[in-house]
């Protein structure tokens, strides 16, 4: 029998990732498993003040993130969802691809922005390294397409 315990899902709160959640939830819900959000800051070249004080642009995303992370836990946790999160700084494939062996995930439901062309090819596609390189199943959830969850 196929058994979803744990289950990864990478928010950046964009709205391809908010649907993300929205089917991570269902999941969750149905399958009794646990809902580890992930957000990952990606480090940034270092700011410069006038006098010269080098100001890490990531702090201040990383408390941005925790905000809207724990607000999003809130409200999964009020749905009745086993959920927990974490904001990481560093390369997102790297760091959801970590978390999927820490934590022994069994699926990772995570939004795709769908780039295309040149946008895609200079800056790669964090959800096609995932899916080429996870050792459980992912579920890729696209901005622009029919949602199969419905409302009772």
């Amino acid at each position: 029998m196929f058994k979803i315990k744990t289950i990864l899902c990478p928010v950046d709160f964009s709205d391809a990732s908010k649907k993300a959640v929205r089917y991570a939830q269902e999941f969750a819900s149905g399958m009794g498993a646990s809902l580890m959000l992930l957000n990952v800051v990606e480090p940034r070249p270092m700011a410069v003040d006038i006098s010269l004080n080098y100001v890490p642009l990531e702090e201040d995303l990383e408390k941005a993130a925790e905000e809207d992370l724990q607000q999003l836990l809130g409200e999964l946790r009020a749905a009745g969802v086993n959920a927990d999160g974490v904001v990481r700084i560093g390369n997102p494939a790297d760091i959801i691809l970590e978390r999927v062996n820490e934590l022994d995930v069994n699926l990772v439901i995570m939004g795709s922005h769908g780039k295309k062309g040149l946008s895609r090819l200079l800056m790669g596609s964090v959800a096609e390294t995932v899916v080429r390189r996870a050792g459980c199943p992912v579920l890729i959830v696209k901005e622009e397409e029919k949602e199969f969850i419905g409302e009772e």
